[in-house]
C-alpha cells in the first residue's frame, strides 16, 4: 500500500473547544469524496489510522479526530471537565464535519462511525449533508441489548464499578485499569444511565451550551436520508441484533442495510467489538466499506447475514 503521510490539524468547536485530528490526502483526482472517521467511546484516533490510510490509498481524503477529554484532545485534567456523549456528536462532530466542508468545497460527504461513533455521525447537524454512512458495531449502551451470555457481567462493570469509581475520582481512568482512554465524567453518567432511547441522555442547560430536548434528538435522527451500512459481528456483546437495530430505528427515512458478520464465515476465531478494525481485515472486511461508500453496494454477504429493517 501506498505511504499516505498524515498531517495533523485542528478545529474549534462552537463553544471554543479546540478539537485535534489527523487527515490523509487520498490518491485520487479531482473532487474526491471525502471520509470522516467517528470513534468510538474512550478509543483513541490513532486506533483508525491504519484504516484511514488504506481509504486514502483508495482515493479517499479521510479524517479522524478526537472527542474533546480524549487522544490529542485531552485538556490535560479531567476532574471537573465537561463533556458527554451530546456535546460529542452536536459540537465535536459537527465541527469536525464542517471542517472537511472547509477544507474540502463541494465534494460528497461520507461518514464511518464505529460504536458511540454512529450516533455521534448521526445526531451532528451537519450529518444532514452526508450522502452515504456506514457504521461498525454502532449503538448506545443500553444494557437489556448485551449479549444475555455476558449481560450481568458488563451491567456490573460499566454500569455499576465505572460510574462508582467515577463519582469518587470525577472522571474514570481507563488509561490505568488499562481499559482504553480515560473517559470525562458526562460521558460515563451518559453510558452507564442509558435506558432504551436515547433522548433518555439530554443536554441540560449549563453556561455557553444550549439545552437539548428529545423531540429534538428525534428529529435529528430522522433527518438523516443517506444510505447506511449497519455492520456488527455475531460475537460482539455490546452491538447485538437488538441493540443495532435500535439504533436503526432512529433513521427512518433513510434506505438501511444490517451485515450481520459471523467469524466463522469470515474464517476467523473473532472479530468482537473492535476487530474490524484491525489491519488484518484489509484483505477480507474492509473492502465490503469501500464497495458501499464507492457506489453504495453492499458486499460481504457470503461472511454473515444481510437484513434491511423497515
Amino acid at each position: 500500500m501506498p505511504d499516505f503521510p498524515p498531517n495533523p490539524f485542528q478545529v474549534s468547536a462552537a463553544d471554543g473547544t479546540v478539537l485535534h485530528g489527523t487527515l490523509w490526502v487520498g490518491d485520487g483526482v479531482g473532487a474526491k469524496p471525502v471520509v470522516t472517521i467517528h470513534c468510538a467511546t474512550a478509543v483513541h484516533s490513532r486506533y483508525y489510522t491504519r484504516f484511514a490510510a488504506w481509504l486514502a490509498a483508495a482515493g479517499f481524503d479521510v479524517l479522524t479526530y478526537d472527542y474533546r477529554g480524549i487522544g490529542a484532545s485531552h485538556p490535560g485534567q479531567l476532574r471537573g471537565f465537561i463533556a458527554d456523549w451530546v456535546d460529542w456528536a452536536r459540537l465535536d462532530a459537527d465541527a469536525v464535519m464542517r471542517f472537511a466542508e472547509t477544507r474540502f468545497p463541494g465534494r460528497a460527504y461520507y461518514a464511518v462511525g464505529h460504536s458511540i461513533g454512529g450516533v455521534c455521525a448521526t445526531l451532528a447537524p451537519a450529518s444532514h449533508r452526508l450522502t452515504r454512512i456506514v457504521t461498525v458495531g454502532a449503538q448506545f449502551a443500553y444494557w437489556r441489548d448485551y449479549d444475555a451470555a455476558q449481560r450481568w457481567k458488563m451491567l456490573i462493570r460499566w454500569h455499576l464499578f465505572m460510574p462508582l469509581l467515577t463519582e469518587v475520582l470525577g472522571y474514570f481512568p481507563g488509561k490505568r485499569l488499562g481499559w482504553l482512554e480515560d473517559v470525562p465524567k458526562g460521558v460515563v453518567r451518559n453510558w452507564s444511565r442509558m435506558g432504551p432511547r436515547f433522548e433518555s441522555v439530554l443536554r441540560r442547560g449549563r453556561q455557553g451550551v444550549t439545552p437539548l430536548y428529545a423531540e429534538e434528538i428525534a428529529a435529528q435522527f430522522a433527518g438523516i436520508t443517506a444510505p447506511i451500512l449497519a455492520v456488527s459481528a455475531t460475537d460482539d456483546p455490546f452491538a447485538t441484533v437488538a441493540a443495532t437495530e435500535r439504533l436503526m430505528g432512529y433513521w427512518q427515512r433513510a434506505p438501511r442495510h444490517h451485515l450481520r458478520l459471523d467469524p466463522s464465515l469470515v474464517g476467523v476465531p473473532e472479530i468482537g467489538h473492535f476487530g474490524f478494525f484491525h489491519a488484518r481485515f484489509a484483505e477480507t472486511l474492509w473492502p465490503m466499506v469501500l464497495a458501499f461508500l464507492q457506489d453504495g453496494t453492499v458486499s460481504g454477504t457470503e461472511m454473515g447475514v444481510l437484513s434491511s429493517p423497515l
